[in-house]
């Protein structure tokens, strides 16, 4: 009963690099090389601790499982690997002493990893049932070569036979059971990968074919309006055709720059930002344009209120938001604009409007790819929106009520 104690424990040391290896390496770690490296220092952990706590039994003689880290080590990793792994070996048992053991553990190194190595390439190529049929072979004759060779030094026994029995149960069924692990564990991997590629094709489909139908509508409206002024008797029209053109093609233009501005990676040329100083100019840029609406805009700003930003991007975001709230009283209204310092080390902005409202699904789904409570949006600027304030660390809230109007509150990092 100690002896199956014993190679529990054996089982529980060879575990820790597998565990390892798919907790923290798998996903983190992308190249292939970098994998290999770390997952064999990790099976040489594995073997140090095996021959660090033996099996012990009979007259000095000893076993252990460090069969299965050089195998898998082997298998997985190659010619180098299966060197380095089987040198470690060598090395650690002479530290015990040159004995009858020391000879048996070369022996059975020169006589079983020649022969590991020649199915590796085997299998490599070998699909999954395939690679378990080979490893746990692989195993049985390590075993018994080791049997083999402990016999011809010390004689066999009932009592050494029984232990080797056990041993080669054991490194069988763990072998096996371990193979199929990794196998899995590679599975799951492979198929994340998959999913990963078929979601950015099915994003990147999305996006063209919606930028397609957006950039269409007024393609077609201003080719419309070109073959109108083709036709005679039209002279107190063009004017008016032509500035309808030029709209719409403005519209397109703005369309791509909101498509362009959501694929394009957030540059982090991030400087020490006013947020008072960069609103005032916002609203002096929007101000004009309130003024088509109807809209008038009262603000309380807190100057002195210092962020990390790109003052470029921080001022895209807060225009978006603040068309968005002046697009949402056509009939005209009331923009409140404040700026304020929390206790909470934040610089809170608030931009509130006197517009038609949302409910908590149009508020849910706010921010989202595509999603726009305009006819003629495309929800790509609340997405880059809140794209940039994330980039700076900040959160966007916002609140609500149908007829009412809306509030969006935008926290930001304060800095000294």
């Amino acid at each position: 009963m100690s002896i199956v104690k014993d190679f529990l424990l054996q089982l529980t040391l060879t575990v820790i690099p597998i565990f390892i290896y798919s907790t923290f390496i798998t996903e983190k770690v992308k190249s292939e090389k970098n994998k290999h490296v770390i997952m064999t220092i990790l099976w040489g952990i594995s073997i140090i601790l095996c021959m660090s706590f033996p099996v012990s039994f009979g007259q000095n003689a000893r076993l252990e499982l460090r069969i299965i880290p050089l195998l898998l080590g082997s298998l997985y990793g190659g010619f180098w690997p299966s060197i380095f792994l089987a040198g470690l070996i060598l090395l650690y048992r002479l530290n015990f002493g040159i004995s009858v053991g020391f000879y048996n553990t070369v022996l059975v190194l020169l006589i079983s990893l020649p022969f590991i190595l020649f199915f590796q390439k085997s299998f490599k190529k070998a699909k999954k049932d395939k690679r378990v049929k080979i490893a746990v072979g692989l195993s049985v004759y390590y075993c018994l070569i080791g049997l083999t060779v402990f016999g011809m030094l010390r004689g066999f026994t009932f009592e050494h036979l029984k232990v080797q029995m056990i041993h080669l149960i054991f490194a069988v069924v763990f072998t096996w059971s371990f193979t199929l692990l990794i196998e899995k564990i590679r599975e799951i991997h492979q198929l994340r990968l998959e999913m990963q590629d078929s979601e950015k094709l099915r994003v990147i489909s999305e996006l063209t074919s919606v930028f397609a139908h957006e950039i269409r509508n007024p393609m077609q409206v201003t080719r419309g309006f070109l073959q109108l002024l083709d036709e005679p008797n039209l002279a107190q029209k063009k004017k008016e055709y032509i500035q309808l053109s030029i709209e719409e093609l403005d519209r397109a233009n703005e369309i791509i720059n909101d498509f362009l501005s959501f694929g394009k990676p957030t540059i982090h040329n991030e400087i020490r930002v006013d947020v008072g100083n960069q609103l005032h100019r916002v609203v002096n840029l929007i101000h004009s344009y309130a003024l088509g609406y109807n809209v008038e805009i009262k603000t309380d700003i807190y100057e002195n209120g210092w962020i990390y930003a790109n003052p470029q991007k921080l001022n895209q975001s807060l225009i978006n938001i603040l068309k968005n709230a002046i697009e949402s009283m056509p009939t005209g209204g009331m923009v409140w604009i404040s700026c304020v310092s929390n206790e909470d080390g934040y610089i809170k902005i608030s931009i509130k409007d006197q517009g038609i409202g949302m409910n908590q699904e149009q508020i849910d789904r706010l921010g989202s790819p595509f999603y726009s409570l305009k006819e003629s949006g495309t929800g790509l600027g609340m997405m880059v929106s809140f794209q940039i304030i994330s980039s700076f660390k900040g959160k966007i809230q916002v609140k609500s009520e149908k007829g009412v109007g809306t509030e969006f509150i935008i926290l930001l990092p304060q800095i000294a």
